[in-house]
């Protein structure tokens, strides 16, 4: 008997329905009327821009973009680089126009995995619509965004452009929503009439744990019927009876984080070998010692090609969520960060800091042993990523921002930065971001995509840049990249994202910033600060010896 079948023999276990890490206690007051962006015009036409399409092909330009409403209805080869542009192949007016020259259009961005502000995080929706938007992220998957009937009534505002919000995907996990009549789902038949009804709410899809095998086979094959997405976190408590092997093989869509993959292909062990002080609820024990198990697979093994086989051959999608995990190889760099000052609310950064009782604050005692491991993990991952992505394989970037100095936003361009440590050429990174990011959306329902690739009949989200993203994924940076200007002997900030569109509405991204920067400066004020609060040395320990 295999393992996987030993599995699907186990006697019908008790679903836990608590809310998983990410699951907010407390939903953030919902975003206002929408008060920012132009749009849709009746004509839109960017001017002269440099054009990355999002399917992997090279720059080119100079073209001009003409957008009708919410689509793109043509793009056009108006010249070339480094000559006059050629008057006579532009598209006519009368138009609105964005004199893009020299700057770069790219699809807008996609985050196949985030939750919304919430309290005490982060108590007003819209810092974190903001922060998004300013980047270029245009749509997001939301595994939720926050409580049922909350995330319904924002993904249909979002969606009808009532807030300034992207687009949203509703992503739900098994059991939740104050409708459910129907009780604890105990059985394979109570889990699928509770899909059926999540669905009948407009419901996309699901973001699954590591449920008992019945229960995800159930759930996995109704999804399927229904044409919903599914996304799982196969955490280390169910990681055990339910590893990203036999989650595929039941029809998971996606795997997010990492959870469940090492577990996959472990050349010795069939559970992770846990010291035996280990606390799950502990979460520098839970945190520090996943990435312990970088030494317990071997790279280009017959078990690694054997799992990327089965993904592959399953069309599965790996959402890593790369930066989710990045102050777990370098603290002190993530603590830091350019943004935090200006762009990360004071609640936020109380939620950040070490804690027994936040999720994400595990640093109680972060040592240079714990680093050293989750750099060797990155390594391991990374090129599993890297190897999956190069025979065909979907890899998403994505964020789940909102914990581990992991800010909105400012953390989708860190993870873009990630993909390409990992092997990924840029246009390849913005491949994944657009074009394959989009692919996830739809794949189930077995339709084309509306989004991810700037053509004519697709939706115009879009991405205005003034520097060059193939050149530095850092210029996309709200803070900007600091470079020497070789004129003035001075370094100066550059770049940021100029315009972001969504559905043909045209959002100035700088103004965004400067929205959720007066966010920050009003919650300082409340509470008499002029900075975030740093830990400081006590007088014990600077006054030297005795």
């Amino acid at each position: 008997m295999s393992r996987f079948t030993r599995r699907l023999t186990l006697a019908v276990a008790t679903l836990s329905i608590a809310p998983a890490a990410g699951v907010l206690a407390q939903d953030a007051a919902p975003a206002p009327k929408r008060a920012e962006g132009e749009g849709p015009f009746d004509k839109l036409i960017i001017r002269g821009a440099n054009l990355i399409d999002g399917t992997g092909a090279p720059t080119r330009g100079p073209v001009d973009i003409v957008i009708e409403k919410n689509r793109i209805t043509s793009v056009v080869d108006v010249g070339y680089p480094n000559l006059p542009i050629d008057q006579n192949r532009r598209p006519k007016g009368p138009a609105r126009e964005i004199d893009a020259t020299g700057m770069y259009v790219m699809p807008g961005f996609i985050d196949l995995h985030v939750h919304s502000c919430g309290v005490p995080k982060a108590p007003e929706a819209e810092y974190c619509y903001k922060l998004w938007l300013a980047h270029g992220v245009t749509t997001v998957r939301g595994v939720p965004f926050g409580g049922f009937e909350w995330s319904a009534s924002e993904t249909k505002r979002a969606n009808a452009n009532e807030i300034t919000a992207p687009r949203m995907y509703n992503y739900q996990r098994i059991g939740s929503g104050k409708g459910w009549t129907g009780g604890p789902l105990l059985t394979p038949d109570k889990a699928r009439e509770w899909v059926r009804w999540a669905h009948e709410q407009g419901v996309d899809g699901l973001k699954l744990g590591a449920h008992e095998p019945s229960i995800m086979e159930a759930v996995l094959d109704e999804t399927r019927k229904l044409g919903m997405g599914s996304t799982a976190h196969l955490a280390q408590t169910g990681v055990a009876s339910m590893n990203g092997a036999d989650a595929v093989k039941l029809g998971l869509g996606a795997i997010t984080h990492f959870y469940g993959i090492f577990e996959s292909m472990y050349d010795r062990n069939d559970v992770q070998p846990w010291p035996a002080e280990m606390n799950y609820s502990d979460e520098q024990w839970r945190f520090g010692q996943v990435a312990r198990q970088w030494n317990l697979v071997t790279p280009g093994s017959e078990k690694w090609n054997a799992f990327l086989k089965l993904l592959k051959d399953n069309d599965a999608t790996l959402d890593p969520t790369m930066t989710t995990y990045m102050s777990g190889r370098d603290l002190m760099r993530r603590r830091n960060a350019d943004w935090h000052e200006k762009y990360t609310l004071p609640s936020l950064w109380d939620f950040y800091t070490p804690n027994r009782s936040n999720h994400g604050a595990y640093f109680y005692n972060w040592t240079t042993w714990d680093e050293v491991a989750w750099k060797n993990f990155y390594r391991v991952w990374m090129q599993f990523i890297d190897d999956y992505k190069n025979m065909g394989g979907r890899v998403t970037p994505s964020t789940d921002a909102g914990f581990i100095y992991n800010t909105y936003g400012f953390s989708y361009i860190e993870e873009l930065e990630n993909f390409q440590e990992a092997g990924f050429h840029p246009l390849e990174v913005i491949r994944s971001a657009t074009l394959q990011a989009a692919q996830e959306l739809v794949k189930r329902q077995n339709k084309p995509i509306e989004l991810g690739v700037v053509r004519p009949g697709l939706l115009a989200d879009l991405v205005i840049a003034p520097e060059n993203p193939v050149s530095n994924l850092k210029t996309l940076y709200g803070t900007g990249f600091l470079r020497l200007n070789d004129k003035t002997g001075k370094t100066e900030r550059v770049g940021g994202v100029k315009y972001t569109i969504k559905d043909g509405i045209v959002y100035d991204a700088k103004k965004l910033l400067e929205d959720v920067a007066k966010m920050v400066d009003k919650q300082k004020k409340e509470r008499g600060i002029q900075k975030l609060p740093v830990a400081t040395w006590t007088s014990e320990q600077s006054s030297g010896p005795r």
